[in-house]
């Protein structure tokens, strides 16, 4: 079943209510609704992590708290996703929503090479700092809309999977 696996993966929901970022949201993260694995919490849980996850902002995980919180989804598995962005696939993904803003903006692709330092931010935030937002924007609600609508998916097909496999074990039963 789609609950056992994603909890196998998900951090221990005391975890979660520990974090020092999230004791802004008070008790309001005890609320028992915010924790359940449903087809519904966790579609909506995909659907806030995966769209914060592209905001080029400190403190993703507060957001997607605060997401979870406001339209009931999950709240571990809605802070778990926005580590898609991690500092190995930052520069991937971050740069693919640069691309996608320089595309959308039909702007001439520039080379550069990207450097950690706060130097070369402003140094080149002036030239990219437009392509990049869009492209950040863009990658956000497409990533959230294909994340809310395939693991409802999934999550459906899988109960329809199960309902079957039943149906045939009771048919061998009683034949």
């Amino acid at each position: 079943m789609p609950r056992n696996f994603i909890k196998k993966y998900l951090p221990h929901p005391d975890k979660i209510k520990d974090n020092r970022f999230l004791s802004v949201f008070g008790p309001v993260i005890h609320e028992p609704q915010l924790w359940h694995l449903t087809r519904h919490s966790v579609s909506k849980a995909f659907l806030i992590g995966l769209f914060f996850a592209f905001w080029p902002v400190p403190f993703q995980m507060v957001l997607a708290a605060g997401g979870a919180i406001l339209l009931r989804a999950n709240l571990s598995l809605s802070v778990a996703l926005v580590w898609i962005t991690n500092p190995i696939t930052m520069p991937f993904l971050f740069g693919l929503a640069y691309y996608v803003g320089i595309i959308t903006l039909g702007y001439e692709a520039s080379e550069f090479e990207f450097e950690l330092s706060w130097q070369w931010l402003e140094y080149n935030i002036q030239s990219i700092w437009q392509p990049f937002l869009l492209g950040c924007a863009i990658c956000s609600i497409v990533a959230a809309i294909i994340g809310y609508f395939a693991i409802g998916l999934f999550w459906r097909l899988h109960i329809i999977h199960a309902w079957n496999q039943r149906k045939l074990r009771n048919a061998n039963k009683r034949g």
